[in-house]
């Protein structure tokens, strides 16, 4: 049985009718000290424990709120049902699930259950997790325990140390998520087929590191791919406006139950992820040489890559016939009109470049592919 510890308040707070316990200050759990908690918890002083266990009970409402974030040491849940919380909750050593679910409006990503540097998890299923946001602070290696109320669906993230890592999973349709505006799975590049619509994970962290997201038969993975190897995680750009590839490392499994690994990302780069699937080779593109006519009569006046389209997420270098780059930009669309952006051997640089024939090398890193070729500069 667990030993209760501590200053237990029971009263009604608020809008709770059922007991809760409050603290308003002096509560301090000793080593040993197990405090488990049956009823709400209103937090309205700094509860920061260094050691001991706090554990929610029972098959009762439990609400955790108040005006201070509650930091625990050890903390289980073994609940019927939930655990609301209406306040963060840090935990500093080990999380351990055995029933019920820790619960967050994802509407609202301030809240959350956060793991502290050296805290873990154990037990997390299907039948115990977070169903909400969980954050991971100062971990290169981190599996989110997270899920929907009846799915365990875990996110890893291993790679540099991340700061601040946040994730929570969503069993919504990105064409018309609840808490997001619309990530259309018609905008997407030649290169991927389809995108899912039966599920999400919004993710961020502002380091770099590789995701692996699992899948099992209420994925529906069979709907959008034939094989498990037309498998690939994608995400929806922030700054392309549209779903681009993660550069899927690696898959296993079957379309019924596997994993895909993806390439190092920067999770801030992305709204949310989720798996796609590969588009026939033949619908990769080829591209031609160009013709550019800088005149003012608004034809050719710039490079106009359309292809690029296809991939936000590239870099153009310009070369003269000497071999001497002219022009490099990083995510070109079509700024280059003939004029220099290198700091070189160019003499005048408002001038700009004089008529003839350069070469181009172009990186589409969303496509995974590299082109280069000659441009015609017509004076």
């Amino acid at each position: 049985m667990k030993k209760i510890l501590g200053f237990l308040i029971f009263t009604s707070v608020g809008v709770f009718p059922q007991p809760a316990l409050q603290h308003n200050g002096g509560m301090q759990l000793h080593e040993g000290a197990q405090v488990g908690l049956y009823f709400s918890f209103v937090n309205q002083a700094p509860f920061e424990q260094e050691t001991g266990l706090v554990g929610f009970y029972g098959d009762g409402l439990i609400r955790v709120s108040g005006n201070f974030a509650p930091v625990l040491y050890d903390t289980e849940i073994a609940h019927d049902r939930f655990v609301d919380l209406q306040i963060p909750v840090s935990v500093s050593n080990n999380l351990n699930f055995i029933q019920g679910d820790f619960l967050t409006d994802k509407t609202l990503p301030q809240l959350y259950i956060s793991l502290l540097q050296n805290a873990f998890t154990v037990g997390e299923s299907n039948a115990s997790k977070v169903n909400g946001y969980v954050t991971v602070l100062n971990q290169s290696q981190m599996v989110f325990p997270v899920g929907d109320e009846t799915e365990y669906r875990p996110l890893t993230l291993e790679g540099d140390v991340f700061p601040l890592a946040k994730c929570a999973y969503f069993r919504e349709d990105p064409n018309s998520p609840s808490a997001f505006p619309p990530f259309r799975t018609d905008l997407k590049p030649r290169t991927i087929e389809s995108i899912s619509n039966r599920e999400f994970w919004r993710l961020e962290g502002s380091s770099s590191g590789q995701v692996s997201l699992t899948w099992n038969p209420n994925s529906n993975l069979g709907a959008i791919a034939e094989d498990v190897s037309e498998i690939v995680l994608v995400g929806w750009s922030k700054s392309a406006q549209r779903w681009i590839s993660l550069g899927t490392q690696s898959t296993a499994g079957d379309l019924s139950n596997g994993f895909a690994l993806s390439e190092p990302i920067v999770p801030d780069a992305f709204e949310v992820l989720t798996f796609g699937s590969l588009a026939e080779p033949e619908e990769l593109l080829t591209l031609d040489n160009f013709f550019l006519s800088p005149n003012g009569d608004g034809v050719n006046d710039v490079l106009i890559i359309e292809e690029l389209a296809d991939s936000p997420n590239n870099n153009l270098q310009i070369y003269d016939r000497r071999g001497l780059k002219v022009f490099e930009m990083e995510n070109y669309t079509d700024e280059f009109g003939g004029v220099s952006n290198v700091d070189n051997l160019v003499l005048d640089k408002e001038a700009g470049l004089p008529e003839g024939v350069y070469f181009y090398l172009l990186r589409m890193y969303d496509l995974g592919q590299e082109f280069q070729g000659f441009l015609f500069l017509d004076r």
